[in-house]
């Protein structure tokens, strides 16, 4: 089953140019596995960009640009990001629709192909020796110096107008869902498994889909055990470095310190935390892709790994109270992306 796209998209002032809404199909091979009742995936790797990411870094973009060119003379119009790949492609998307230059600190370990694709769309690519946080402070550090505009998906302050913006793309995401559940409304979702690198798409998603969960409104937010910065940060009560080199087959989410705008909305919607191996999030794709779900990544199935992890153990099962009865709501976070340097 398949629920159609919105026959409506969100309005212009919430959604990037070129917005097209995403399907929302049903597997039930994987509801049967997973011993549940339903379960739905939204495909996101359907994106211009192949991923969600392209909601956020592109509105984000487009706003900053706005701002400054409200502001004196002497902002440097550059847009300058870290990313694992994704937010940067958005970033750069951006920029070259507004005729800007993009500067985008990637590190060593993102794949070739993820920066070509940058590249391509004229971003600048700086490379750092160090991980996802490295290149945070350092895009941080150059936007402080006046080199450009800073559009991060991630902040140590709650109140962040940027990383707001970015989570209020994402949420063009949340508006889909909530009209593509409408359509019936008793496939509305009990339990919504979301992964996470900094968190931005796990609050947006806790945010936006308040109306539609059905009891027990469960909110897990998945992520790889070596990368587990929002499972720290909820059991810290604020964002704490995650320490390590942070490696995951699930490069989109290798990150070591949550985003505080993300923890506020997570910590209101008392969302709770799974972590997931390595073996979990590799098998998690092929088991996807078998049982008649989208082509995706460890990334984009990561969500799927931390339900298969749950509904394994009838202790899990209990504490999050997953049953038979039970409707899981997924999202395929991105398309299938080559990851070899």
């Amino acid at each position: 089953m398949t629920i159609n796209a919105p026959s409506t998209a969100p309005t212009p002032t919430s959604a990037p140019l070129d917005h097209r809404p995403t399907r929302l199909i049903e597997c039930p091979e994987l509801a049967r596995r997973a011993g549940i009742g339903r379960l739905f995936v939204k495909v996101e790797g359907e994106r211009p960009l192949g991923s969600f990411k392209s909601l956020g870094g592109m509105l984000a973009g487009q706003r900053a640009l706005a701002r400054a060119a409200e502001c004196a003379d002497g902002v440097c119009l550059r847009l300058i990001c870290a990313s694992d790949g994704n937010h940067g492609l958005a970033v750069a998307a951006a920029a070259q629709r507004a005729g800007v230059p993009a500067a985008i600190y990637l590190p060593t370990s993102v794949s070739r192909a993820r920066a070509d694709r940058i590249a391509a769309l004229d971003g600048e690519v700086r490379w750092i020796d160090g991980t996802y946080d490295d290149a945070v402070a350092i895009a941080t550090a150059a936007a402080a110096r006046g080199e450009g505009l800073l559009i991060a998906d991630t902040s140590p302050d709650p109140d962040d107008m940027v990383v707001k913006d970015v989570m209020a793309g994402y949420g063009v995401l949340a508006a889909e869902l909530v009209e593509q559940f409408d359509a019936d409304k008793a496939a509305r979702p009990t339990h919504l498994f979301v992964q996470a690198g900094v968190g931005g798409l796990a609050a947006a998603m806790a945010e936006g889909l308040q109306t539609i969960l059905q009891p027990p409104g469960t909110i897990l937010v998945v992520e790889p055990e070596s990368a587990a910065c929002v499972a720290a940060a909820l059991a810290a009560g604020h964002p704490v470095q995650v320490p390590g080199d942070l490696h995951t087959s699930a490069h989109m989410l290798s990150c070591g310190l949550a985003s505080a705008p993300a923890l506020r909305i997570l910590q209101r919607h008392r969302a709770q935390s799974v972590t997931v191996d390595e073996q979990a999030l590799d098998a998690a794709v092929a088991i996807m892709i078998a049982s008649g779900g989208p082509h995706t990544t460890p990334s984009g199935a990561a969500g799927l790994a931390g339900l298969l992890r749950i509904a394994a153990q009838a202790p899990l099962r209990a504490r999050y109270r997953l049953g038979t009865d039970s409707i899981i709501l997924l999202i395929a976070t991105e398309g299938p992306v080559a990851e070899k340097n």
